[in-house]
């Protein structure tokens, strides 16, 4: 607003205007804005005041343009930056609005100062809008730079919660799917060993329904500290929805992945909460390894899924393994 004084105060200059002429002008350009930002700081609803004080911005302009006898440049430029102000807020619907409010000014500023038309434009009106003119672009630039960065890094923490289990800092089921495809045709087009444990709390239901969801989410976290310790960083761990577990250990072949997912099971019966030491907690792993069998992962997880349910079926706390090299039905 006070650079477009600028550029105003060269039209008034130039037609030698009268004192109401630069008393608006002053008003408009200086006065105004800091007027429009104490109303916004103290309001009780300070986004629909600002929202108020755009429209009237707009009006604002709208009277300037008949003040300056609608010289060309400062005109055109002082519109333009206008909805271009309006347009980049998002606010919705405040560009018509606004070009309907600068319409109304327009009149208001005929009424006021009388109808003159001088459209041409000096060589002393180009210059002053200029600093208008660079200075409006460069800081709308920065501006649209500083929320390009501040988009990129909300996107990459979203990411970040998709990728990420809450409750115990494992992996989510999402990313783990897709590190499990990713693996899936790396065996395929590579031969490159992979081998999946799908891990369940023995007991789980009757934990939260006794002992409350506060002793359940404790008991999640320190089995995910148990899968933790026992996997590599190459590997790939994750909470795939309630008490269900998935680990996908890359470049393992079936006798290299039974003893992960014994130690797993081992160490998992010795845990103990400590305000609880009587609770006895194990785990239930079946294992499977990609074959050219597995259509998709679907059919790798159901082999998986299938090795799981024989040690339940077993009476739990153990570890079974799919038939190697046979091929797994989908469904």
């Amino acid at each position: 607003m006070g650079l477009g004084g600028l550029a105003v105060g060269t039209v008034l200059w130039e037609r030698q205007a009268s004192a109401w002429a630069w008393g608006y002008m002053v008003f408009m350009c200086y006065v105004w804005p800091h007027l429009a930002f104490l109303r916004a700081r103290l309001s009780t609803h300070p986004y629909r005041t600002e929202t108020h004080n755009l429209v009237l911005d707009a009006f604002f302009v709208g009277m300037v343009l008949p003040l300056m006898h609608f010289n060309v440049l400062p005109s055109v430029l002082v519109v333009t930056l206008t909805m271009m102000d309006r347009i980049a807020s998002g606010i919705r619907g405040l560009w018509a609005v606004s070009l309907l409010s600068i319409a109304a000014g327009v009149l208001v500023g005929i009424a006021l100062f009388g109808f003159h038309w001088a459209p041409e434009s000096s060589m002393h009106v180009i210059l002053a809008c200029l600093p208008m003119l660079l200075v409006h672009t460069l800081s709308s630039s920065l501006s649209s730079h500083r929320l390009i960065r501040k988009v990129t890094r909300q996107n990459q923490e979203l990411d970040g919660l998709r990728r990420v289990d809450a409750l115990t800092g494992l992996h989510g089921r999402s990313h783990w799917e897709e590190q499990a495809e990713k693996a899936l045709r790396t065996y395929r087009a590579h031969a490159v060993s992979a081998c999946v444990l799908m891990l369940d709390i023995d007991h789980f239901k009757p934990i939260n329904d006794t002992y409350g969801h506060n002793v359940g989410d404790e008991v999640l976290r320190r089995f995910a500290q148990v899968v933790r310790k026992n996997v590599r960083v190459t590997d790939c761990a994750s909470r795939y929805g309630g008490d269900e577990f998935t680990v996908l250990l890359t470049g393992m072949t079936l006798d290299e992945s039974l003893p992960v997912a014994q130690r797993i099971r081992a160490q998992v019966q010795d845990l103990r909460l400590r305000d609880l030491p009587d609770l006895r907690l194990s785990c239930s792993v079946g294992v499977a390894c990609a074959e050219a069998g597995h259509s998709d992962l679907r059919a790798w997880m159901a082999a998986a899924d299938g090795a799981l349910y024989e040690v339940k079926k077993n009476g739990r706390n153990g570890v079974a393994h799919a038939p190697v090299a046979v091929r797994i039905p989908i469904g």
